[in-house]
């Protein structure tokens, strides 16, 4: 019997140290390396998309001197614009929003990630380090053509 209490107790200070160790990392991911959920940066009516602004022109603009924002709007079954040009080395921030249903919008490469839903404005920041071609897939179902809803990000 006096086994079965020391395996117990073996297994009881193993778990504490696991959990330790996952809270680190997890302190680590979020204070040490910034990875943070995407924001909610708004709500817009998602038949209202296409008249307000700034997802009536989307694309890519320097809003300052070194900034840059990437609006993209989510539709079945594309992303527009389907490809994406951004400066390597300066922060851009991407707005993401659907016209229709929940989508997903992952750059291959990056920690770029985020769940897109109709009429909810989603918001990251990525700075892209190096020059690159970059894979963007839609990661919710979302239908029949879920399949071909690519686009691509080049850094230059």
């Amino acid at each position: 019997m006096a086994k079965i209490h020391r395996y117990e107790r073996a297994f009881l200070i193993l778990s504490a140290i696991m959990l330790v160790v996952f809270l680190a990392a997890l302190g680590y991911a979020a204070f040490g390396m910034g990875l943070h959920l995407p924001t909610r940066a708004g709500q817009i009516r998602p038949e209202d998309v296409a008249r307000t602004p700034p997802f009536d022109r989307p694309g890519v603009r320097e809003v300052e001197p070194g900034r840059w924002e990437a609006v993209v709007v989510a539709r079945a079954w594309g992303f527009n614009p389907a490809e994406i040009r951004v400066p390597v080395g300066q922060p851009v921030t991407f707005r993401i929003t659907s016209v229709d249903i929940i989508h997903g919008f992952h750059v291959d490469d990056t920690r770029i990630n985020l769940m897109v839903l109709p009429g909810q404005v989603s918001e990251l920041e990525y700075t892209f380090r190096k020059p690159g071609e970059h894979l963007v897939i839609c990661h919710e179902y979302c239908g029949a053509g879920h399949h071909a809803m690519a686009g691509k990000v080049i850094a230059e």
